[in-house]
């Protein structure tokens, strides 16, 4: 039997709410397919399965939520049955069963289920009963839709939600970004470096590839940056991978988590897998694919676990540098700016050149400043050869 459990969808994830199940027992499903609709601090995602098999049981109900690595579905593999699932279960609940019944702690009182209404035995979910604790909700006040009046997690979800005001999701999902990057910082030792980068050629190439295109199917200098990038990191592997259980582990691909600003604040940084395979034309229409499906939160669990470096633009904000902070358990970030018109130097004639600048955080455990400086200026040398991109 195997236990699929909630994955985690990026850094910032700790928990998850479980929206929907687009699946039932009894459906055969492969890796790839789309199981779940789970809710995360900042969007709801669509939740791959991992595995091959048939689902045999669905744990979590719809409105619960669990930590991240909780079990939430159950799959039959190939050959077994439901008999030999069953034993399984047996199995596992005896061997979790304690050898001896625990010893109670002095002075501390054991909690007590809250009191019943006139005297009658409040029916409710282990489940609803948790969450009414965690949310500061009296769970003898939640009126219940359940079987005989029984009080069930999402009685409690509504009761919230009645309570909750607007800024309340707000307030969550900064909380939630707040406690990653202070672990990021605290955890990871970074170092930051810069250049400057001329983008002449690349803007005379990109003016004239763009010529005569209709205006939805013209290319964005924000593409060349990100291949540039790609294509450097092919020369420069220790930037594109994890820090994990202590070691350095190359990523399975360069896989770049493009960071995209989501409509209630902060970001979310989805990735466009194997980057340096794909073409110019082939990234933008992936770019501005998911642009639209983060910003209407239809995005795939995938996209959020396969991030393998982070690459964000802050240009049109204005901001000249951007200097990030890397998402664990990544060693790098690239950051670029806004493209300004400068005085440079080209061919030995002082000319206008549009600049942008390219910043580089990375994780000293695992690169230096010699590895950094040398991927930044393979990016630059790239973007002098747009043709070659």
């Amino acid at each position: 039997m195997i236990e699929f459990r909630l994955p985690s969808l990026g850094s910032e994830m700790d928990e998850g709410k479980l929206i929907q199940w687009k699946v039932k027992p009894g459906d055969p499903v492969k890796k790839g397919d789309v199981v779940a609709v789970v809710d995360t601090s900042k969007a709801a995602i669509d939740v791959e399965i991992w595995d091959e098999g048939i689902l045999y049981e669905l744990v979590l109900e719809p409105g619960e939520t669990v930590p991240v690595g909780t079990v939430i579905a159950r799959l039959l593999e190939p050959g077994e049955t439901p008999g030999h699932a069953e034993e399984e279960k047996r199995k596992r609940a005896a061997d979790a069963k304690p050898l001896s019944a625990p010893v109670p702690i002095v002075g501390v009182a054991a909690a007590e289920p809250p009191p019943a209404a006139a005297g009658a035995r409040i029916r409710v979910s282990p489940a609803a009963r948790h969450r009414a604790q965690v949310l500061g909700i009296d769970i003898a006040a939640v009126p219940g839709s359940g079987p005989e009046g029984a009080i069930l997690i999402e009685d409690v979800e509504k009761v919230a939600a009645s309570r909750a005001e607007p800024k309340d999701r707000d307030a969550e999902m900064r909380r939630t970004i707040a406690a990653a990057m202070a672990r990021s910082k605290r955890e990871i030792p970074h170092y930051y470096l810069a250049t400057s980068i001329p983008l002449v050629r690349a803007s005379r190439w990109l003016a004239a590839r763009n010529e005569g295109r209709p205006i939805a199917q013209r290319m964005l200098l924000a593409v060349l940056l990100l291949k540039a990038v790609a294509l450097a990191l092919r020369k420069h592997s220790q930037l594109n991978g994890f820090y994990q259980e202590g070691a350095f582990r190359p990523g399975p691909g360069i896989h770049l988590g493009v960071a995209i600003s989501i409509r209630q604040g902060g970001l979310i940084a989805p990735a466009i897998r194997d980057a340096d395979a794909k073409s110019l034309d082939e990234l933008m229409r992936q770019l501005a694919d998911l642009v639209a499906r983060a910003r209407a939160y239809t995005l795939r669990s995938s996209e959020l676990s396969d991030p393998t470096i982070t690459v964000t633009n802050l240009g049109d904000q204005g901001v000249e540098l951007v200097q990030g902070v890397i998402y664990p358990p990544q060693v790098a970030l690239v950051g670029f700016g806004k493209v300004t018109e400068r005085p440079w130097v080209e061919n030995g004639a002082l000319v206008v050149a549009p600049v942008v600048t390219a910043a580089l955080s990375a994780d000293h455990r695992v690169s230096d400043g010699h590895g950094g400086a040398a991927f930044l200026d393979e990016i630059a040398r790239l973007l002098q050869e747009p043709e070659r991109l």
